[in-house]
């Protein structure tokens, strides 16, 4: 029956507002990424992405320890060696980059802090694609770069990661990595699959973050095209076949159909990733006191949670985190 009978701000205020709301957003959904720089000596600021460092070596423990102090449960490790070649060799040495800094953020925490790692090798090549590639044709390799992917995971979890996070979308790559990992001994660890990644222009300033810019054309060819939804339908399900424990959308809210057709459709753990591009966004805009920072970044995290997301990857969660705890505490 219509108004008068139905009053819908009828549960709109005071307590019963908070009470009847659907969705909420917690500190233990956040996952906090941070980039850790082998040629660094101090922290070194991102000038695109305001409040984001590459971090030296030395201070991996103690970027962690900043997500660690305000509950931040995981924190998810990209890295930026100190030599870059055609074939990405310093992204599965047993001491480079990302491996030593699980290593300094494991001695210091333990199981007190779940420790995730990129799996890509576009920080670690001198042309900045996600796989090898056929200098004379530019062709991204599928299925040589698969093997080099299962000896990177094998790398992290030596080290002692907990989840391993492949992002290069190579077709396969998630079986390849899930037989590495289990003829080393490493079945139990889980595998978060870059599922949905799509060719996205939001990702520009990760571009400067992790020093990730290619060389020559794009990533086109084995990233998604934004235009698809199906075609992540069939991506995902493919990962799932061959083992992908977690699941993710990326990037976020450009991508929200995307996140609610993938916990629709398998149900399983699923992540987003608020990328670089939108952080800047909301950061800019804040600067320039068209948006309110905090609320913003809220409303939007929230709204992947109500697409049906259940963890968020976020460069913004420090300070969601201590937003969400002063809140609890009122």
């Amino acid at each position: 029956m219509p108004f008068p009978i139905h009053r819908m701000r009828r549960l709109r205020t005071g307590l019963l507002r908070e009470m009847t709301r659907e969705n909420t957003l917690s500190i233990s959904d956040l996952i906090y990424p941070f980039f850790v720089d082998e040629n660094a000596t101090k922290k070194i600021p991102v000038s695109s992405m305001p409040g984001v460092f590459r971090w030296p070596l030395s201070m991996a423990a103690d970027a962690a320890k900043e997500a660690y102090d305000l509950k931040i449960p995981a924190v998810l490790i990209f890295g930026i060696p100190k030599n870059k070649d055609a074939a990405g060799t310093a992204s599965y040495g047993d001491h480079d980059v990302v491996q030593e800094a699980v290593r300094r953020i494991k001695e210091k925490f333990g199981d007190k802090l779940l420790v995730i790692t990129d799996l890509c090798m576009c920080e670690y090549t001198d042309h900045g694609h996600c796989g090898l590639v056929d200098m004379d044709t530019h062709e991204i390799l599928n299925d040589r770069t698969l093997p080099i992917l299962g000896k990177i995971a094998v790398s992290h979890a030596k080290a002692g990661a907990d989840i391993v996070a492949p992002s290069g979308m190579m077709d396969g790559m998630i079986a390849a990595i899930r037989e590495a990992l289990d003829e080393n001994g490493f079945k139990n660890t889980p595998i978060m699959s870059y599922s949905s990644k799509y060719a996205s222009a939001f990702y520009g300033p990760f571009r400067e973050a992790a020093d990730s810019g290619f060389s020559f054309g794009d990533r086109s060819t084995y990233q998604m095209d934004p235009g698809n939804g199906n075609e992540a339908v069939r991506e995902t399900q493919l990962d799932v076949l061959e083992g992908a424990d977690i699941l993710m959308v990326k990037p976020g809210m450009p991508y929200l159909d995307i996140v609610y057709r993938m916990k629709q459709e398998f149900q399983m753990p699923l992540a987003v990733y608020q990328v670089s591009g939108e952080y800047s966004m909301i950061m800019a805009a804040a600067k320039n006191g068209w948006l309110d920072e905090k609320r913003c970044f809220y409303e939007s995290m929230l709204s992947m949670k109500r697409a049906g997301a259940d963890l968020i990857i976020t460069y913004y969660a420090k300070e969601i985190a201590e937003m969400l705890s002063d809140l609890s505490k009122k």
